[in-house]
C-alpha cells in the first residue's frame, strides 16, 4: 500500500510547517530515503563538526540527531494512539528539556545512528501496519488536530527540517 500526502483537512497548526517540507509523494519511500540521507550526512562529518554549536546555548549536531530521534518516537506514539481511535487529547512535550537531558552530545555518532535506524525501522513498520481507515483517523496533540497520515508526514518533514538546519547553520562554511 502507498501512503500518499495528507489533504489540508488532515494537518493543522505547527505540524503543517513540517508536512510542507516533504517533497516526496509516498511516505514509506520518503522515510527510507530520508534515513539514508541523514546517515550518510552524519558519517561524512568529523567529531569536531558533530560537536559544533553555531551559537552559545544551541545544540550540537549530535544533539540535533538525538532530538530527531525523540520527536520521531513521540510522533509515532501519537499516530499509534490515533490509529487505535484513542480520543484522549495528547499533551505537547518540551523539546528543549528533552534535548538538554538526552545525553546525545556525550554519545558516539555510531550509537546515535544505531538508535535512529531502530526507531525509523519501527516507524516504517508501524505505518505499514495501518490501513486507509487508520491513516485517516484524527486526534489532538499539542492542541492541534492531525491525522495519522499527517503525523507520518510530520515525522518525515521534521527530520528534513533539521537536515536543512544542519546544512544552513552548521555546515555553511
Amino acid at each position: 500500500m502507498q501512503i500518499l500526502p495528507p489533504s489540508s483537512e488532515e494537518n493543522f497548526g505547527l505540524f503543517s510547517n513540517y508536512i510542507n517540507k516533504v517533497n516526496t509523494l509516498e511516505l514509506l519511500k520518503g522515510l527510507e530515503d530520508n534515513q539514508e540521507i541523514l546517515i550518510q550526512k552524519m558519517l561524512s562529518l568529523d567529531e569536531a563538526t558533530l560537536n559544533y554549536q553555531y551559537q552559545p546555548n544551541k545544540w550540537t549536531i549530535k544533539e540535533v540527531v538525538g532530538h530527531v530521534i525523540d520527536t520521531e518516537r513521540i510522533f509515532a506514539y501519537r499516530a499509534l494512539r490515533f490509529a487505535r481511535q484513542d480520543n484522549t487529547s495528547l499533551a505537547g512535550y518540551d523539546e528543549v528539556l528533552y534535548g538538554d537531558t538526552s545525553n546525545a552530545g556525550q554519545r558516539t555518532i555510531q550509537d546515535l545512528l544505531e538508535e535512529f535506524t531502530a526507531v525509523r525501522k519501527a516507524t516504517i513498520t508501524l505505518f505499514k501496519s495501518f490501513n486507509e481507515k487508520m491513516l485517516e483517523e484524527k486526534g489532538v496533540a499539542s492542541s492541534f488536530t492531525i491525522s495519522v497520515r499527517g503525523l507520518g508526514y510530520a515525522i518525515l518533514g521534521h527530520c528534513t527540517h533539521h537536515l536543512q538546519i544542519i546544512d544552513e547553520r552548521y555546515l555553511r562554511n
